[in-house]
Formats: structure tokens, C-alpha cells, sequence
């Protein structure tokens, strides 16, 4: 790493690895120098596309490359803790997709060995990064709409999904809950912390994932969280945020938002917009531009995405999966996934 420039390894080239890369090298201070999967021909076509140096058919090979910085990990998120954990122990920084683990054990795991060694590690929750996101967030703590009593969100794919997509594939974590509901939920969170209760309800699929998932989260303020995810309707993918003194609503893409509404009390209603220097409403720059922050600043963790947070939502998630009996094979069943919660 120089003053200016950030080294990029990308593990995994599936099509959320094509995205992040894309909007990675047209950032000037970023340099992808080597990709990696578990076929060498995958890896050797995915660098072409991009014009990226090295190629390896090996992940390990790709965490023991010293001219990288930072490895982005966007495999299967059943991979995480393997991929993530090869590049930590190994010194590289690691930018992790979402969902970030597939429970919460496997997540300290992963917090643990980045604090062990030393390195930045962060959940990719673009949406924390997200400029007009950051806006809503602002506006709530300073008050815009008193004290927040209620949060909901929702986010939906019409699909049908055939069983042998990877969304209902249990082999791989699948399910409405880990691959959208982790949107909801980190929004609920983001502005209200974590729950002290949960009530969950879902639909499952014959291999035993969910199709879709309502849950509510009660919180210690007395504030509520209502979330929805389903791989079988196409939602609205909207949100609203209600405090004691006014509204904010996301009428659509409440994680890459275009705009977003304030009611006030007393006031015309207040329209943000998203600012087109900011880029694309789907750019993962945003995400990417903070870890080099953070990784240059000597940052182990990112102030938008903290590892808390990140543990917050996992034992979430996890709680819900407890609830609505969706476990995956490899995980200990006699583990209760409901007693994780710890509201701060």
C-alpha cells in the first residue's frame, strides 16, 4: 500500500464479485492486482475481463500474495468464515459479503482472529455506506423526528425459484432470511440497536429454508421493528421510520435509496435526493472508498459498519432461524439460537 494506492485481492468471481470490481477500478486509488477462485479457469477469465495481473485457482495462494492489501471475500457466505479466516490469518485486510458469516459463532470467530492479528475487517453492508442512508441516519440522531417509535422495511423477489437454485439450496445457507432479510434487519438496527425480544413467523420450503419471514423486533425503548423478506412476491422493498415528532419514508430501495421523505409535525413534507456526483444508486464504491479510508488511517474497523453492529445483527438472525426452525447442515442442533440476544 502507498499513500495513494490500495491493493485489491477479489476472491470469488460469482456476479456480486463482477459488480464490486467494476465499480473498484474506476476508483483512482484502488488497484486490483489478483483474483482467485477454486477453478483456475474461472479465475483466469474473470481477470481478463477486468485486466487484472494474477489469477490463481487456489485461495490460499491469493491470501499469501504480499503485494495485497485487502482481499475482498465474495463467495457463498457458508464460505465466509473459510475464506475470510485464510486471508486474516495470512495478514491481508478483508472486505467480507453480506451476510457476513452464517451465524453468529462463525462471525466472533472471524472478529476474534482480525483482533488476534491485528487487521481491518468489515462486513460489506453497502447500505451503511450509502450517502443518502447516512443522511436518514443523521437526521434521526439529530432529532428530525423525535424519538424513533417504529422502523419497518421489507424486500422481496417474485421469483419462482426452482429447488435447485442456490437460494434454496440449505447446503448453501439458503433462504429469504440470510440472502435479503439481513437487509431489514441491519436497517432496523441501524437506527435502533439491537432487540431485547423477537417474534418470528415463516414459511418453509420441502429442503427445510425459508421462503418468506415476518418477524417483530421489540426493543428496550419501547420502539418496534417490523421486517419482511420473501423469495416468493416481489415487495416494494420500501421503508419508513416513525418517531414521536414525524416520518421518513423510502418508497422504494430502501438500501440503495433514490429519495426519501420527511414529515415533520407542523411542516411541508421534505424530499432528499440522491446526489448524481455520488455515483449510481446501485455503486459499491461508496463501501470500498471506506475501507481504504480506514485500512490508510490504520483503522481496524470501520465507524459506519463496527464489528458490534455486525455481531448485533448475526445474533438476530440467528434468533429468528431459531425460532422460525430453519438450521443448516454442519450446525449443532442442540444449540439455542434464541439465547444470543444481548440488547446494549
Amino acid at each position: 500500500m502507498t499513500a495513494d494506492t490500495v491493493r485489491w485481492g477479489i476472491l470469488a468471481t460469482g456476479g456480486i464479485a463482477s459488480a464490486f470490481t467494476a465499480d473498484l477500478i474506476d476508483l483512482p486509488d484502488a488497484e486490483v492486482v489478483a483474483v482467485a477462485s477454486r477453478s483456475e479457469a474461472s479465475a483466469k477469465t474473470f481477470a481478463e475481463r477486468f485486466g487484472i495481473p494474477r489469477a490463481y485457482g487456489d485461495w490460499n495462494a491469493l491470501a499469501q500474495d504480499e503485494d495485497i492489501d485487502v482481499v475482498y471475500v465474495a463467495t457463498p457466505h457458508t464460505a465466509h468464515r473459510t475464506a475470510a479466516g485464510l486471508c486474516l490469518a495470512a495478514g491481508r485486510h478483508v472486505l467480507c459479503e453480506k451476510p457476513f458469516t452464517l451465524n453468529v459463532r462463525e462471525a466472533e470467530e472471524l472478529v476474534a482472529l482480525a483482533r488476534e492479528h491485528g487487521r481491518f475487517l468489515m462486513e460489506a453492508m453497502w447500505m451503511y455506506c450509502n450517502p443518502l442512508v447516512r443522511r436518514l441516519k443523521a437526521l434521526v440522531d439529530d432529532g428530525a423526528i423525535g424519538e424513533v417509535r417504529s422502523v419497518q422495511a421489507d424486500f422481496g423477489l417474485a421469483g419462482p425459484f426452482p429447488p435447485s437454485h442456490r437460494l434454496r439450496n440449505p447446503e448453501l445457507g439458503g433462504g429469504a432470511l440470510l440472502d435479503l432479510g439481513v437487509y431489514p434487519v441491519s436497517f432496523a438496527q441501524l437506527l435502533l440497536g439491537e432487540p431485547s425480544d423477537i417474534t418470528a413467523r415463516a414459511v418453509l420450503s420441502e429442503e427445510g429454508v425459508d421462503l418468506q419471514t415476518a418477524a417483530v423486533l421489540s426493543f428496550d425503548s419501547g420502539a418496534l421493528g417490523s421486517v419482511h423478506c420473501s423469495l416468493v412476491g416481489g415487495t416494494a422493498t420500501s421503508a419508513s421510520v416513525t418517531g414521536s415528532k414525524g416520518r421518513i419514508d423510502i418508497p422504494h430501495g430502501f438500501f440503495f435509496p433514490e429519495q426519501f421523505v420527511l414529515h415533520r409535525d407542523g411542516r411541508d413534507a421534505e424530499e432528499f435526493t440522491a446526489d448524481p456526483a455520488d455515483g449510481p444508486r446501485n455503486s459499491l464504491r461508496h463501501e470500498a472508498a471506506e475501507v481504504m479510508r480506514a485500512v490508510r488511517a490504520g483503522e481496524t474497523e470501520s465507524p459506519l459498519v463496527p464489528l458490534d453492529g455486525t455481531l448485533a445483527v448475526m445474533r438476530t438472525l440467528d434468533a429468528i432461524r431459531g425460532r422460525v426452525g430453519v438450521r443448516y447442515p454442519g450446525e449443532d442442533p442442540d444449540e439455542d439460537l434464541t439465547a444470543e440476544l444481548t440488547p446494549a
